[in-house]
């Protein structure tokens, strides 16, 4: 039940403010910075602009993107953003609704409902009868437009105009946001002054009960509430303590929700006319004391320049392990690559001494939005460029586990997250165990861990662990049997078998012996490949003939995946069904209709059937001439939808066939194709920054097989860069010959040395990033025989396969 608490008397206090210097109005165009009240954060480093000016947090915030464009730290609690009536998963999207309020925590790319947005705070300038009870603080009511030339985000900063002159912008430290809204373009009126409003609500509207008060003489509101989680199970609690400076509080009271007068819906504090007014909102899940100490210990003076400024730094510190040589480099480039690596450093966020479930000395970490999505390239990427907070998310997988029996594959606010396919925080943990990740790692108690989703059986397996892993076990593949809701047995199969093979790989290393049993069941895979299927692709849309195939036609490739009944027989699923040509909204997690894979055809997964064994699966796809034109046919007749995170490894799988130039080329389709500097510059919902870390490694040149260690070489997008591994102290450098721009034509790698030697493998180990060293790439504009060698392909781990490639 809600509750409130308020005193009606009016009084008023002075708020021992100091007036904040300039504005800090940040006008973004492109990636030029142009407003002359900025300070010198954007300046030129030796000639080169700061890495920071080409960020551009609003890409992606249309058309699905869900991106979360406001302030915030690095991996940091507070969010700080407008949230809008529209599309809004990430709190503010560029649609042009109405903005509804500002608040304080957010999820980046969030592909099902909003998540978070609790306790929105809203300036209010007018009443009736200047009465600040008959107010319309109700969030639709209360809704402003917004000029949408006004629209300031940069790292550690947003800023917005309302239409009704009120300049809104914000920043952030770890856990608390500070909010200045100047009215210099609003006519104050004198008898009424202004208003501000705090709420007991979230984006997801799904406020269970909550509790909040105001103190009449200071204005401080507090209060906390129960929540759902967007794309979970359970529910949640949150708490804040809400502060206002720059102007005195003359009354405060509580306002009750519109239909339901005797449930507080927020709280509102009075405040004399003036030009500007800054709201703290410290924010917690333990307390709404908790929150305040946060506040105060954050932002003890109110003082907007030096919390925006040290967000800045926060951000400046982050970028510092990468440079980039711009000679040929477009703007537009810069700002994709850029921008890719600043999503990666946003989500999951460090909740460390917030976790209300459990104490604990390890780190803890939330907002894993999913695993599913971010083990191919957010947490690779952090492997390379920030060791340290990769290792306190490895240790706070683990703790996890010590606490909830089972590793999350997607959790968010507490709570534990829908499981899309298999345990891929295995594969997490192996990309990290195998990179050196080890700074008071427990590895034992992690691979307990993996083993606990591999071996134990649970029914609690739409949340943790694995479905069906006693059938896996025993007929070695899941058969199709939906009686049970045991759908997705062909996504889930590929990926419980390569799952087991990044659990051999952490055993081997610990020298256990059911390093034996996982590498065998890695294989499961091939249980569920049927040679003798063969695919027709349906109608092509005749506004589009630049398909390669007709309405009807046969493909000519034959052997995909199909679901397998439990007496051995083979059932059928389209391999074209769930792609964009075949109902492509028919494999989500409906129960009642999902099909066989999750997010994508049979098509995709045919290809993903085993990336630690792609050796076996060009061999039953017809070799390697087939096989690089099966993937030519894939990605050209609109069976792809590159809006999942699936999609990125096919477009690297030209390697394994021995035509790494073609991965190269294949990349040049997509970048900027659809991952661009547009507001909808992202092909599909950022899923906590998996799209922009693709991005980034795609144009570092240097692209990894999450959970192996193996990194495929294809021409970065610069002249040159280099990459400094804070752990170690080391620097790998790549530099290219005959780099004729971003836009060029010389795309393919005609030679290639490492450290002054010959190197003709089309592959990496991660070792290069650890002890440093310098890879030399020349290019040119046609195909050569670099890399094409079967000795020079990436390892493929096939029966007979050896683990001499894995990192000591």
């Amino acid at each position: 039940m809600l509750q409130d608490i308020a005193s009606s008397r009016k009084v008023r206090r002075a708020f021992g403010f100091a007036v904040v210097g300039a504005l800090l109005l940040f006008f973004f165009s492109g990636s030029l910075l142009s407003d002359p009240l900025i300070p010198q954060w954007y300046a030129a480093k030796g000639g080169q602009k700061n890495p920071l000016n080409y960020v551009d947090p609003l890409i992606g915030s249309v058309n699905g993107g869900h991106v979360f464009s406001g302030a915030t730290l690095p991996f940091g609690m507070a969010k700080a953003v407008a949230d809008v009536t529209g599309e809004n998963q990430g709190g503010f999207g560029s649609d042009g609704s109405d903005v509804m309020g500002f608040s304080g925590l957010h999820d980046l790319g969030v592909g099902y409902m909003p998540s978070l947005g609790n306790f929105p705070v809203f300036p209010i300038t007018s009443c009736p009868n200047n009465d600040p009870k008959s107010c319309k603080f109700d969030r639709m009511q209360r809704s402003v437009s917004y000029r949408n030339d006004s629209v300031k985000a940069r790292p550690g900063y947003f800023g917005i105009e309302l239409d009704n002159g009120v300049f809104a912008e914000m920043t952030v430290t770890n856990h608390t946001a500070l909010y200045r809204f100047v009215f210099e373009q609003t006519p104050v009126d004198q008898s009424f002054g202004t208003a501000i409003y705090a709420g007991l609500e979230d984006l997801h509207s799904a406020t269970i009960n909550g509790f909040i008060s105001v103190d009449e003489r200071s204005g401080r509101i507090l209060g906390n509430g129960t929540f759902l989680p967007s794309f979970g199970q359970g529910q949640y609690h949150a708490h804040f303590c809400a502060d206002v400076g720059g102007a005195d509080v003359i009354d405060a009271g509580i306002a009750p929700r519109p239909f339901n007068g005797d449930r507080a819906a927020g709280a509102w504090v009075q405040l004399a006319p003036g030009k500007e007014v800054l709201v703290r909102v410290g924010l917690s899940f333990i307390s709404s004391q908790q929150a305040c100490t946060n506040a105060e210990n954050e932002i003890a003076d109110f003082d907007f320049v030096d919390t925006a400024t040290a967000a800045h730094k926060a951000w400046e510190d982050k970028f510092s392990v990468l440079e980039i040589d711009t000679d040929g480099a477009s703007e537009e480039m810069l700002t994709i690559f850029w921008t890719g690596i600043y999503r990666s450093f946003i989500s999951p966020q460090d909740y460390t001494g917030e976790n209300p479930l459990w104490n604990s000395d390890e780190p803890y970490f939330d907002s894993w939005y999913c695993i599913w999505d971010t083990f191919r390239t957010t947490h690779p990427l952090l492997v390379l460029l920030d060791q340290e907070a990769q290792t306190r998310m490895v240790r706070s997988l683990i703790d996890i586990y010590r606490h909830e029996g089972r590793l999350p594959d997607c959790r968010m606010s507490f709570c534990k997250g829908f499981t899309q396919g298999g345990s891929n925080a295995d594969v997490v943990l192996a990309d990290s165990m195998l990179k050196g990740i080890s700074d008071n790692v427990d590895w034992n108690a992690g691979l307990k861990a993996v083993l606990a989703d591999a071996m134990e059986e649970t029914r609690a397996w739409r949340v943790e662990g694995r479905g069906g892993i006693n059938d896996w076990k025993e007929y070695g593949y899941l058969p199709l049997d939906q009686s049970r809701g045991y759908h997705r047995s062909i996504s889930r199969a590929v990926e419980y078998a390569y799952d087991d093979f990044c659990i051999a790989q952490m055993a081997k290393m610990l020298n256990d012996s059911v390093a034996d049993v996982m590498l065998n069941r890695s294989h499961n895979w091939e249980n569920l490949f049927n040679q003798d299927t063969r695919s027709s692709l349906p109608d092509v849309p005749a506004e589009d003939p630049g398909q390669v195939h007709v309405a009807g036609e046969d493909t000519g490739f034959t052997g995909f995946l199909q679901p397998r009944n439990k007496d051995g027989t083979f059932a059928y699923q389209d391999p074209a069904l769930c792609s964009p040509l075949l109902n492509p909204n028919g494999c989500f997690l409906d129960y009642k209709t999902a099909g066989e894979t999750y997010e994508g055809s049979i098509w995709l997964y045919t290809f993903l059937s085993s990336p630690s064994d792609m050796g076996t699966v060009i061999s039953k796809l017809g070799g390697d001439d087939t096989f690089a034109r099966r993937l030519d046919y894939f990605h050209e007749s609109g069976l792809l939808y590159f809006g999942d995170e699936q999609s990125f490894l096919t477009t690297y799988l030209y390697h394994y066939a021995g035509r790494p130039g073609l991965s190269g080329q294949r990349v040049r389709t997509y970048v900027p194709s659809i991952f661009n500097t547009s507001l909808n510059g992202l092909p599909g919902n950022d899923d906590s920054g998996a799209m922009g870390a693709f991005t980034a490694l795609t144009m570092l040149g240097l692209f990894p097989n999450a959970g192996q260690d193996v990194y495929f070489i294809a021409p970065p997008f610069f002249k040159a860069l280099s990459l400094k591994n804070k752990s170690t102290g080391m620097t790998a450098t790549i530099k290219t010959i005959n780099f004729d721009g971003s836009h060029g034509q010389n795309l393919f790698i005609q030679s290639a040395t490492l450290n002054g030697k010959p190197w003709n493998k089309s592959w990496l180990r991660h070792s290069f990033f650890l002890e440093g060293g310098t890879l030399e790439l020349v290019l040119g504009p046609l195909e050569s025989t670099w890399g094409q060698r079967l000795e020079d392909r990436p390892p493929s781990n096939g029966r007979d396969g050896s683990w001499e490639f894995m990192s000591a």
